[in-house]
Order: C-alpha cells, then structure tokens, then sequence
C-alpha cells in the first residue's frame, strides 16, 4: 500500500522519494575515487590477512577455525576490492543548488541528506595523505543540525575548492542566521 503526500499530511503505506520529488544529486565524484577506496580497503586486508597468516604459520598446531578464516579472507578480500570501490562510485553523488546541499553516499548502507543552504555554518575543506596522492577533497558542511555535518567525499580537490567557495558565497548571500 503505497503512501500519498497532501497538504502536509501522509496517508496510506510508505512514501517513494518520486512522490516527495526526489531524484539522486546530479553530480559524481572524481573517478580517483575508487583507487582512493580500494587503497583504503587493502590497507585493512592485508592487515587481518597478514595477522591470520601469522597465527597460522607460527603455531605448532593451528585450529582449523583459524585456517577456514584465513582461507576465507583470501577469497573475500579481492571480490570485495574489485566490487565495494565500484560500487560506491556508482552511488557517491552530491549536488548544490541555491536551497540545498544534496548528498548520497554509502554502498551496503545507504545515506541521502539534503542540507538547506540557510541552515549552513561552516563550509570545510579536509585532505588526508591517501586523498593528497589521489588529488582528492571531502567538504564538510556543518548545518545548524542534530543529524550532524554533511560530507562530500571524493572530490576532485580543485573542484572542491571551487564548490567551498561558491558554497560560502552562496551562504553569505542568503538570509537567515543558520540556526
């Protein structure tokens, strides 16, 4: 049974994002994205990988847990380095228009957040040494909300430059005191 939006009120079952005139923001991340993820991703991997192995290759006698684990992790590690960064990109989307900031981003979990342009605070810029070898940005745009800042993750750095400046310009241009 499908819900139905009038005047304020919902009625019915549940409401689809065509009913409220939701669509997916425009605008992708860089497609430096996904080596940036998969880097990320391996890190982690070779981690749990390597300390599996260790325990294994050390120990006298290695429980059969251990060895089904270790063998597991092997085969999961690379479906999950070639399918989670492609994934991702294919949902990470964002898009700025004179009311809002729009966000979607996550792959198993997924998060849409719409942020209005007078509820904004603060625009910031974040670089961490992956990003900085990948010539990636994330925006954090902290909102006069209890749900917490949003992010853009995966911008190309210069055009995350670009969109914090038209951001705060847009931002000081509209009425209102963000709160």
């Amino acid at each position: 049974m499908a819900r139905a939006v009038h005047s304020g009120v919902v009625q019915g079952g549940g409401v689809t994002e065509e009913m409220l005139g939701l669509r997916p923001p425009a605008n992708r991340v860089s497609r430096r994205a996904i080596g940036y993820w998969t880097v990320w991703a391996s890190v982690g991997w070779v981690i749990l990988i390597a300390a599996q192995a260790v325990f294994v290759l050390t120990s006298d006698d290695a429980p059969t847990w251990l060895t089904v684990t270790l063998t597991i992790s092997c085969v999961i590690a690379p479906l999950h380095l070639l399918v989670m960064p492609q994934w991702r990109y294919r949902i990470h989307r964002w898009e700025v228009t004179g009311e809002a900031v729009y966000t979607q981003e996550g792959w198993l979990s997924q998060d849409w957040r719409i942020a209005p342009i007078s509820r904004i605070q603060t625009v910031d810029i974040e670089r961490d040494p992956v990003e900085q070898l990948f010539r990636l940005a994330k925006i954090t745009v902290t909102t006069a909300s209890a749900a917490g800042p949003v992010k853009i993750a995966g911008l190309d750095h210069a055009e995350a430059l670009k969109l914090a400046a038209e951001l705060t310009k847009t931002t000081q241009a509209t009425p209102g005191d963000a709160t």
